[in-house]
């Protein structure tokens, strides 16, 4: 069946490489990223972007907001609302410092590529309207790493609202790529009063799509994406409503997915852990790409 698996053309000599002791598998980055969503009356909707063609990782793929922590959100006082580090530490799998800085980056990407700011005034308030001048200079000091998060917080006397994010799941890119992330994906729901937009430099597109209208595109071939946002769309497509799908999250496993590679009868075999429609036959003679030819 054709789909939209996102799928290098270096892959094949990579894995290769990396089989033969030829290449050394670099550190993945910690990352983060956050499913937005809205409630329809046909269920919730997942705000997701293009990546532009042109960037050097999954060009052209679908993917949520999300990005690189900033280090400096390791160590800096930042002011907080929700569980409590020690609990975020336990159930991102980290300790507490690394915990804080995974959930700042998965807040501070979703205010930076989409506008949208998960934070209050208060415990237990959300900002409106975040689309004046002052709020998009603030955005791109951010963007430009000139103004760490806890330094705008401070600045905006806000609070990190932690307890608007649920944590779903986490996937290492594969030890063959170049660029590798470790990336923890988590769930929230759009603030009353704000509105996303295309606020990313990265991003040509973006869409309020439902799950599984998303999923069907990709089974169809129509959209590009990686296999962390389709299993994460597929996970998604049981919940009626954006409430729902956030009280769920506890219950999501958050065991790291890491791709494996193995050379099995002239064949390269790759494979996700627990998710085998992924899988992946690539004659060792095949180069790839970015459909359904020279695999099976």
């Amino acid at each position: 069946m054709s789909h939209g698996q996102w799928y290098p053309p270096e892959w094949p000599d990579r894995i290769r490489a990396l089989a033969s002791g030829e290449l050394t598998a670099v550190s993945p980055k910690r990352a983060a990223t956050v499913m937005l969503l809205r409630d329809t009356p046909d269920g919730p909707a997942v705000h997701m972007l293009r990546r532009r063609a042109s960037m050097a990782f999954a060009g052209g793929a679908y993917a949520y907001p999300g990005g690189g922590v900033d280090p400096r959100d390791d160590d800096h006082l930042v002011r907080w609302a929700g569980p409590s580090l020690d609990d975020w530490a336990a159930r991102l799998g980290t300790g507490p410092a690394e915990a804080q800085a995974i959930v700042c980056a998965a807040v501070r990407e979703t205010y930076e590529e989409a506008g949208v700011l998960l934070a209050g005034l208060t415990p237990d308030t959300v900002v409106g309207d975040t689309t004046g001048d002052d709020w998009e200079a603030d955005r791109k000091a951010l963007v430009d790493r000139d103004l760490s998060f806890a330094d705008f917080l401070d600045r905006r006397g806000l609070v990190l609202r932690s307890d608007l994010l649920g944590a779903w799941a986490r996937w290492i890119t594969p030890e063959f790529e170049p660029r590798r992330y470790d990336t923890w994906f988590f769930v929230a729901a759009l603030p009353e009063g704000q509105r996303t937009r295309n606020a990313s430099t990265e991003a040509d597109r973006t869409v309020w799509i439902r799950p599984a209208e998303a999923a069907a595109g990709y089974d169809k071939g129509d959209l590009l994406m990686m296999p962390p946002t389709v299993s994460t769309l597929r996970g998604l497509q049981r919940y009626g409503t954006a409430a729902q799908a956030l009280a769920a999250a506890g219950e999501q496993d958050l065991t790291p997915v890491l791709a494996k590679a193995r050379l099995e009868g002239g064949e390269l075999v790759l494979s996700w852990p627990g998710h085998d429609e992924f899988t992946k036959h690539v004659p060792t003679g095949a180069r790839g790409g970015n459909t359904a030819e020279g695999e099976r």
